[in-house]
């Protein structure tokens, strides 16, 4: 069994798994540890704290924000350190049953917290818009769409 397999990674795989959703990502972890109040507030403001954030509450958005960087981590750093399909391919999979959790996460809102775009504000523009394109992404990278056929299988850095 072959642990090396190089591969052509397509520029807008390569812009968007290292660099864009990295970059968003690490905007939602900053959110969610440093600005809990407006993080809260944007994600359902009727059941936000007006006060004071309970401190249990605060420790969450602060787990929530390193599993953010964890993300942001493994696809900036993970991904670009190996050439390895099998790697980026299970990673991805992994990435993508996350997006769905996400979108799940979000399912006590009702099913316009999915459909209606025009009533999404930042945070369901990153909650569901940024997640549909990364799991779509997703779905096309694991499906090979857009993978060269047939070509050398070396990846570009």
């Amino acid at each position: 069994m072959s642990t090396s397999s190089g591969f052509i990674l397509p520029a807008a795989y390569r812009l968007f798994f290292l660099t864009i959703e990295p970059i968003a990502t690490l905007v939602g972890a900053y959110f969610a540890h440093f600005q809990p109040q407006t993080y809260l507030d944007l994600t359902h403001a009727p059941s936000s704290p007006s006060l004071s954030i309970p401190l249990g509450t605060q420790i969450v958005l602060t787990q929530l924000s390193n599993l953010y960087l964890v993300f942001a981590l493994n696809e900036a750093l993970v991904l670009r350190a190996t050439s390895d399909l099998k790697v980026w391919r299970t990673l991805l999979f992994c990435l993508l049953i996350a997006d769905l959790g996400h979108l799940y996460s979000v399912s006590g809102l009702g099913w316009d917290v999915y459909l209606n775009v025009m009533a999404w504000n930042a945070i369901d523009w990153g909650n569901m818009g940024f997640v549909y394109l990364g799991a779509m992404m997703r779905v096309a990278f694991l499906a090979g769409i857009g993978m060269p056929v047939g070509a050398p299988q070396h990846k570009r850095s």
